[in-house]
């Protein structure tokens, strides 16, 4: 209901991808298609790679001195030099829980870190965040990767973890910020 509100409300033009579901479960990606929607709808105008389809990299006059091991879900206002990056992880449709949560909470603390290298070396700080939703996978199933989460938060990894709903108030507050910075 909330993504099909978000879609009426903002009338969106950015990107909706399908999960990875096959027959009755197929569907679009509703927890990102709603960020994805926030995001556009906050943007005033400046651009955003809700797709990447290259590594996160960074340059100094126009020389490249760093990229990251893996694609990110997203980055403003691109994935050279960016000024933030962020993971989506939502896990609907699923009656067990696997490798695909630890991968994914390790996957961020390598960006984290790499991040952090970054930030030593350049000087830049570059926002992160993960955003991740399904009750039964993160509250259920997986409370020591949410232990994980903050233990990010706390060594300064990670700017900020969303969670479900929590993307409604935050999202836009955030991607304001975004925007400011550009345009300074």
């Amino acid at each position: 209901m909330l993504f099909n509100d978000l879609k009426r409300k903002y009338e969106p033009n950015c990107p909706i991808p399908m999960n990875k579901q096959k027959g009755d479960k197929k569907a679009p990606a509703f927890f990102t298609g709603m960020i994805n929607i926030l995001i556009e709808a906050n943007l005033n105008g400046l651009s955003c790679d809700f797709d990447p389809k290259s590594l996160t990299s960074f340059t100094e006059r126009n020389f490249p001195i760093r990229s990251l091991s893996r694609r990110v879900d997203g980055a403003f206002p691109t994935t050279v030099n960016p000024i933030a990056i962020w993971e989506i992880k939502e896990y609907y449709y699923t009656t067990t829980f696997g490798s695909r949560v630890a991968d994914g909470v390790y996957e961020t603390l390598l960006d984290g870190y790499e991040l952090d290298e970054v930030r030593t070396f350049t000087n830049r700080n570059i926002r992160h965040y993960l955003m991740v939703d399904d009750y039964f996978t993160w509250w259920t199933k997986g409370r020591s990767y949410l232990c994980r989460i903050c233990d990010m938060l706390h060594m300064g990894l990670l700017t900020e973890a969303l969670f479900g709903r929590e993307i409604i108030e935050r999202v836009p507050v955030i991607v304001q910020e975004w925007t400011i910075e550009a345009r300074q």
